[in-house]
């Protein structure tokens, strides 16, 4: 299950090393200092087990154009970074996600590689966090105080 939350073997062999835990909260700051540990092979273990922002099979023709440039977008993106393009849209409504990736693919194309890294571990992290909070969330086993860490 770790590694549905996060794709670096090593990050989820810790985790599991790490158990129990005694809330959501501690979870997500063990993950935290894990994330923090990743080797570059490890990052890209984790960035290989991701996919892309899932595009519509069958978009309205009003969307044709935005899912094209949101197409190419991601295959330059993968040339030039050699990894899928990852973002974590809890915060975004969920009918604006084409045009906020778009927009943010497009900002993050222009970054050097050691800064769209940065960002890319980033956001790998707040995925992270948001697939153990899932997790937890179904799991009645985990208490879900998020208040301790």
């Amino acid at each position: 299950m770790l590694l549905t939350c996060c794709g670096s073997r090593r990050w989820a062999a810790w985790m599991a090393e790490q158990r129990p835990y005694r809330d959501v909260g501690a979870l997500l700051a063990q993950a935290d200092r894990a994330s923090g540990t990743l080797a570059d092979g490890d990052l890209a273990e984790a960035f290989a087990q991701e996919r892309p922002f899932a595009l519509a099979q069958d978009p309205p023709p009003s969307t044709y154009a935005a899912y094209t440039a949101l197409s190419a977008a991601h295959a330059e993106y993968e040339r030039r970074f050699g990894h899928v393009f990852v973002i974590c849209l809890d915060a975004v409504d969920p009918s604006e996600h084409t045009c906020h990736v778009l927009a943010v693919i497009r900002d993050r194309l222009a970054s050097d590689e050691r800064r769209e890294q940065a960002t890319a571990m980033t956001e790998l992290r707040a995925l992270t966090r948001s697939r153990l909070t899932r997790m937890a969330e179904q799991n009645p086993a985990v208490p879900t105080d998020r208040t301790t860490s």
